[in-house]
C-alpha cells in the first residue's frame, strides 16, 4: 500500500504520515521544503519517497502527477494549502492567487488525474482537506472560505457519482474546525479558540476516507457547532463569523 500526502512537512501532513508509515504504508511527501522532508523521512519506518514542489504552479502538479503515477498509489492526501486574512480589498491580490492556485486549483486537477486511473482499476481513495470553513462565508478570509467551499462540494459531488456508478473508489472530505498548527502564523493573525491536536485530526479523516464516509467533522465541537448553523439565518451566521475572524487579529 502506498499514499502520497501534498503538505506533509508539519501540523496534520506530517501526522498523516507518521500515522500511515506506521500502518505499513509506503509513502510519498510532496511540499517545497525538501530539508523537512528529509529529516521526517529518517523517523518512519517504510519506504519513503520525497518529491520538492510549489502547487501553487500547474508545471509542478503535472510534474508530482507525473512522478506519482510511475508508483502504485493507493491513497491520495490534498492537505497543502494556506489561508490569508484581512479586508478582500487590502489583500495583496497575488498571494489570493498563489492561495487559490495552492488549495483549489491544485487539489481541482491532482484529484481529476488520480481519480481517472483508479476509476479504471476500480480501486483508491482520495482524502481530500477542506474546513469547517467550507460551510459558511468569511467576512476577512472571504477567499479562504471560498476556495473550502469548492472542495467540500467538489468533493461531495464527485463521491455521489462514483456512489451512484457503483465504483469502489471513495473520495472523503475532512473538515475541521480550529487545529493546533503553523497554519494561523502563516494567515498572520492569531487563534481565536483551542483547536484539536493535528494528531486527533489526521486519525480522524484515515477513519473516515478508509470508514468510506463523504464527510468527516472531527471533534465534538466542530459537529456541534455545524449542528446550529442549520438552524441560524444566513445574516446572523455572517456577523457571528465576521466576529469570530475579528478577533483574530495579530
Amino acid at each position: 500500500m502506498r499514499a502520497l500526502i501534498t503538505g506533509a512537512t508539519g501540523g496534520i501532513g506530517r501526522e498523516f504520515a507518521c500515522l500511515l508509515s506506521h500502518r505499513g504504508f509506503d509513502l510519498i511527501l510532496a511540499s517545497r521544503d525538501t530539508a523537512k522532508m528529509q529529516r521526517l523521512r529518517r523517523l518512519l519506518p517504510t519506504q519513503v519517497d520525497i518529491i520538492t514542489v510549489d502547487l501553487s504552479k500547474e508545471a509542478d502538479c503535472q510534474r508530482l502527477y507525473a512522478f506519482a503515477k510511475t508508483k502504485s498509489i493507493d491513497l491520495v492526501i490534498h492537505n497543502a494549502g494556506f489561508g490569508a486574512w484581512g479586508r478582500f480589498t487590502d489583500i495583496p491580490l497575488q498571494t489570493e492567487l498563489d492561495m487559490l492556485n495552492v488549495n483549489v486549483r491544485a487539489v481541482h486537477m491532482l484529484t481529476k488525474w488520480f481519480l481517472q486511473d483508479f476509476v479504471q482499476r476500480d480501486y483508491g481513495y482520495i482524502l481530500n482537506v477542506a474546513s469547517s470553513a467550507g460551510f459558511l462565508a468569511g467576512p476577512l478570509m472571504a477567499s479562504y472560505y471560498a476556495g473550502k467551499n469548492y472542495i467540500l462540494r467538489l468533493t461531495e459531488a464527485i463521491d455521489m457519482e462514483l456512489r451512484q456508478t457503483g465504483s469502489r473508489v471513495r473520495v472523503c472530505a475532512l473538515c475541521p474546525g480550529p487545529v493546533d498548527t503553523p497554519f494561523h502564523d502563516r494567515a498572520q493573525i492569531r487563534q481565536a479558540v483551542r483547536g484539536l491536536s493535528p494528531r486527533q485530526v489526521a486519525k480522524a479523516g484515515l477513519d473516515g476516507v478508509f470508514g468510506k464516509k463523504t464527510i468527516v467533522l472531527p471533534g465534538i465541537t466542530t459537529k456541534t457547532a455545524h449542528l446550529f448553523q442549520r438552524f441560524l439565518p444566513e445574516e446572523m451566521l455572517l456577523r457571528i463569523n465576521y466576529a469570530i475572524q475579528k478577533r483574530k487579529e495579530g
